[in-house]
């Protein structure tokens, strides 16, 4: 059974100023648990009404189906939720391919980035202030397990794409820019994504040093591709370019 202060903690960490204040997040479902325990991640606490989890001693608790659905997130509560202290993430380094956005804003296409730079290998997420923030609730969810394998720092953007050595390739994503498949990409370089309705800001555009764009093949009709589905395009062409082995 809950107790009042563990109800009040979960449901005080559907909010960022908690999340930082505690250090804390949670995940839902059996499938994106079972991943963050077999990763470095330090569980804080587990609620299940099944008791099928390999934790450590003392940090999980049995309780109904029905309490869970009274702390639960998801319209469609799932049978666990576990709470996970968040990680320090060490500064990036200017190594391999690294996504940057610039403000996105829907919890769904920031998770969906994360799951796809764990599927290509991209190791350092970098986000502007104003992106969601990667804890969110429907962020983990969406992330199916890929927030443990991906460092998400929250940078000033201008601050870091200035930092970078002059010889690391800037690319920026714009419907005026290049086609991707003709251009030659290194996979060595920063791919910067932009606000789902406004694009990249003028601030970051002024240090990108290659505008891409994906072309349209179809009629034209569709204005624009939504942010997730253009990363996993770049992503896709850009480790097509690696060297064989890599």
């Amino acid at each position: 059974m809950f107790s009042k202060s563990q109800i009040k903690l979960i449901k005080s960490l559907s909010q960022k100023k908690y999340r930082t204040r505690h250090g804390l997040f949670v995940i839902e479902g059996k499938k994106g648990i079972f991943e963050l325990l077999s990763s470095p991640l330090e569980l804080h606490s587990l609620f299940t009404a099944e008791d099928i989890f390999d934790a450590a001693e003392g940090k999980t608790q049995l309780i109904s189906e029905a309490e869970l659905k009274k702390v639960s997130n998801q319209q469609s509560p799932q049978t666990a939720l576990a709470i996970f202290h968040i990680p320090e993430v060490l500064q990036p380094k200017a190594e391999g391919l690294q996504v940057v956005l610039d403000d996105v804003q829907d919890p769904g296409n920031l998770g969906t980035i994360i799951r796809l730079c764990d599927w290509f290998g991209v190791q350092d997420l970098i986000c502007s202030p104003g992106t969601v923030d990667c804890y969110n609730p429907k962020v983990v969810q969406a992330t199916m397990g890929s927030i443990a394998r991906v460092k998400v720092h929250y940078l000033e953007l201008t601050e870091f794409l200035r930092n970078l050595p002059e010889e690391r390739p800037v690319y920026g994503t714009f419907l005026e820019g290049e086609n991707v498949y003709g251009q030659s990409v290194s996979p060595e370089g920063v791919v910067v994504l932009g606000n789902e309705g406004n694009g990249i800001s003028a601030k970051v555009e002024a240090l990108i040093t290659h505008k891409l764009n994906i072309p349209q093949f179809g009629k034209g009709m569709t204005e624009s591709l939504n942010v997730a589905t253009a990363a996993a395009i770049f992503l896709s062409e850009f480790n097509r370019r690696k060297p064989t082995g890599k």
